[in-house]
């Protein structure tokens, strides 16, 4: 869904030349490293996630693209202090990940410690869970969609509190400069419906659980019919869906400490 605006990103970072080897943090199912591996023909990715799971749909598509040669899975969590050998990278991205951590500011020195001398760190973060429907649908409880975003909050508050964060100031904390930064606005239009049902069915699916307990039953009955493949209303046959939302990157580099000063204090 997200592909054109990925390659809009990995087109405006400011490398200081090709990348050969980049490291994809988080991957999951690997949208990002077919993305750079699209970008930088010559680069070989470095794909890193919790997930077996997760890997192993990304090796299959790598199969498939023909692009296995230049892929490597390393299944580790980023959230120890021992990271697994990962090389020493000309640019590392992670998309949609670091928020996950319990501890971002340690994931974050550990890649200034890993980052080629001239190489490149991407923090890639939606601003939010997207938004689907239009403000009056459902037209049984309009405003719906928002109102199951703002029953999230209190949890993603306590579990997931760098959502939506300013990485600029972390990422300077670490020991990195920013370089750029930059928002892309996203507006997908419901001309791919079948591809935005199905994205729109599974962030609602995600979120339901967490959502349930705070809706009013009015809400939950709506939700569950968006939610029902089905109903004549729900989110797999509706023609009025859109994929709206915000992504930022964050284009840092390392400092670096004078040899003189090492050591010091």
């Amino acid at each position: 869904m997200l592909a054109e605006h990925l390659a809009s990103i990995t087109a405006w970072l400011p490398l200081k030349g090709e990348p050969r080897h980049i490291v994809d943090l988080g991957c999951g199912t690997g949208a990002g490293t077919f993305a750079l591996l699209d970008r930088f023909p010559d680069a070989h990715v470095t794909a890193v996630d919790t997930s077996a799971g997760h890997l192993q749909l990304l090796r299959q598509k790598a199969c498939a693209r023909r692009v296995d040669g230049r892929v490597r899975t390393v299944q580790a969590d980023l959230d120890t202090d021992h990271w697994p050998d990962l090389g020493t990278p000309d640019l590392v991205w992670a998309s949609a990940s670091m928020h996950h951590l319990a501890d971002p500011g340690r994931a974050l020195r550990s890649v200034r410690e890993l980052l080629a001398p001239d190489g490149l760190f991407a923090v890639v973060e939606l601003s939010g869970f997207p938004r689907f429907l239009p403000a009056h649908a459902p037209e049984s409880r309009p405003g719906l969609e928002d109102r199951v975003h703002a029953a999230t909050d209190a949890f993603h508050a306590e579990h997931v509190p760098h959502r939506g964060a300013d990485w600029g100031p972390m990422l300077t904390a670490a020991g990195f400069t920013v370089e750029d930064q930059r928002t892309v606005t996203v507006n997908i239009e419901g001309a791919r419906s079948e591809a935005i049902g199905r994205y729109a069915y599974g962030s609602l699916r995600r979120i339901r659980t967490v959502a349930a307990p705070v809706l009013s039953p009015e809400d939950l009955a709506a939700l569950d019919e968006l939610l029902d493949t089905g109903s004549p209303n729900g989110l797999l046959r509706r023609e009025d869906l859109a994929v709206r939302t915000e992504r930022t990157v964050w284009a840092a580099r390392r400092n670096f400490i004078p040899a003189d000063a090492r050591g010091s204090g």
